[in-house]
């Protein structure tokens, strides 16, 4: 018996590649055909999921003809409420064998596995998301071993199937060792690393394969299945770039940027004096977060990085604009820090390259790393080297352990490494967006953040600063 999957994972709300893929599926799918996703399919960057809490995912999936997909750390995201509403709200299953709120309740709506049957064989369908560790408990959820739970999906239907998928949101490698750990998986689709297989490997009797990234390609897999045995006949990943767009797709993305928009705009407050940002100059919306932060956790620094921001603030403050200007999911982080760390980061950030540079990592939504700002500390330097730091008008102490508000993104150490010495984090619930939404309302904080912390000093002679 002929068994096709039609895979993909890490859509990440390229939803135009996704009117691409629609095609290749309506042109590639029959009766022997399973269409499944692994997961990071709705990232909330996209105005059609934040003002739609989700749905315009789901519909887009169910148009497309999906049979399940597997839940990634970017549908848990926008917090388990809107989890909860996509599940409950599709036909297409939500698949996650390893998630429970934290509480250890399950969510409505979501699957710990299915059977689904095709082409006369019951098929096992079961997969598991990543574990975010402490940001599990900070978002409402917790995060069981998947290899166990994976392993439990199995005992549980045993001589209930003929053909066990894992539909997997743990990366690659991980999924390596899971085809020779189980060997009652017959097929593992992967997901989270964003690897692209150019054809399905495999390992220990399993097959696996991997779709690579954003909508770019689609992943196929034919089988059949004889005696027992599920034997590969030949796989592909097929670009998407020279596809067609699915006009329901399009119908679908059109109506719900309508809908989205008539909800996320509506004005929340005005601002009377415009936030204008940059990503190398010292800019008041940037110095606005970073006051925003150190109040928050009420500690001795603010810091973070311009590029976390896309534009200013003018007129007016709304959803739609905060999303917009501050797409990444990222959240307000405490770490510790000492100077000399500290200094390093501040002094590689007047190098307009490191600025500059691709600020990609995890959860960041924007283009440019961008230049440091900060709040409780005076930096004076003379364009390529920091002369002297004060904090909070004392001396800069190197050996000093201080106290810094910031983002995880920085908190990891990216765009800028030094950052990563820290100890001691913890984490706010909501994301930088939200210190925006706090923040840019109150007129002391919008005048201050028009308070240069940068100086430069040229030098003059040898020895004399001007």
């Amino acid at each position: 018996m002929k068994l096709n999957i039609i895979h993909t994972n890490d859509i990440h709300s390229h939803f135009e590649n996704f009117a691409r893929v629609t095609s290749l599926i309506k042109d590639y799918s029959d009766d022997q055909t399973l269409i499944l996703d692994g997961g990071d399919f709705a990232d909330f960057k996209s105005i059609e999921l934040q003002g739609t809490k989700g749905l315009a995912a789901v519909k887009m999936l169910e148009s497309a003809g999906y049979e399940a997909l597997t839940i990634g750390n970017n549908e848990l995201f926008n917090g388990t409420e809107t989890l909860e509403y996509m599940a409950v709200n599709s036909s297409v299953p939500f698949i996650s064998c390893n998630l429970l709120k934290s509480n250890g309740d399950l969510f409505e709506g979501v699957k710990s596995s299915i059977i689904l049957h095709k082409n006369g064989l019951r098929i096992l369908l079961t997969g598991a998301s990543p574990d975010l560790q402490e940001f599990n408990e900070l978002m409402g959820f917790q995060i069981n071993d998947y290899k166990e739970s994976i392993q439990k999906e199995i005992m549980k239907h045993q001589n209930q199937y003929d053909i066990c998928i894992v539909l997997n949101h743990i990366g690659t490698e991980v999924d390596i060792e899971l085809a020779e750990a189980i060997d009652e998986i017959d097929l593992i689709l992967s997901a989270h690393d964003h690897v692209l297989y150019e054809e399905a490997k495999v390992v220990n009797g399993t097959i696996l394969n991997s779709a690579g990234m954003y909508g770019e390609h689609v992943g196929i897999v034919e089988m059949e299945y004889t005696d027992g045995s599920l034997e590969l006949l030949a796989s592909s990943t097929i670009p998407t770039s020279k596809a067609m767009e699915n006009e329901e797709i399009k119908d679908i993305l059109a109506s719900s940027k309508e809908e989205a928009i008539a909800h996320l705009s509506k004005p929340l407050y005005s601002v009377a004096t415009p936030l204008w940002h940059d990503v190398i100059e010292e800019n008041p919306l940037t110095n606005l977060i970073a006051d925003g932060l150190k109040e928050r956790f009420q500690c001795e620094i603010g810091i973070i990085n311009s590029g976390i921001v896309n534009g200013g603030l003018v007129e007016f403050v709304s959803n739609k604009k905060l999303i917009e200007i501050c797409p990444s999911p990222l959240n307000p982080t405490y770490f510790e820090i000492q100077g000399k760390h500290l200094m390093n980061a501040l002094e590689s950030s007047l190098d307009s390259s490191v600025c500059m540079m691709d600020g990609r990592g995890p959860g960041f939504r924007g283009k440019y790393a961008g230049r440091l700002h900060v709040s409780g500390i005076e930096v004076f330097h003379n364009g390529t080297s920091i002369i002297s730091l004060t904090v909070n008008g004392e001396m800069f102490e190197p050996e000093r352990w201080y106290k810094v508000a910031s983002s995880d993104y920085l908190l990891r150490g990216s765009g800028y490494p030094d950052l990563a010495h820290n100890r001691n984090f913890s984490y706010q619930p909501d994301e930088i967006k939200d210190v925006i939404r706090e923040y840019a309302k109150q007129d002391l904080y919008v005048k201050t953040a028009f308070k240069n912390r940068w100086f430069l000093k040229k030098l003059v002679g040898s020895n004399n600063l001007i």
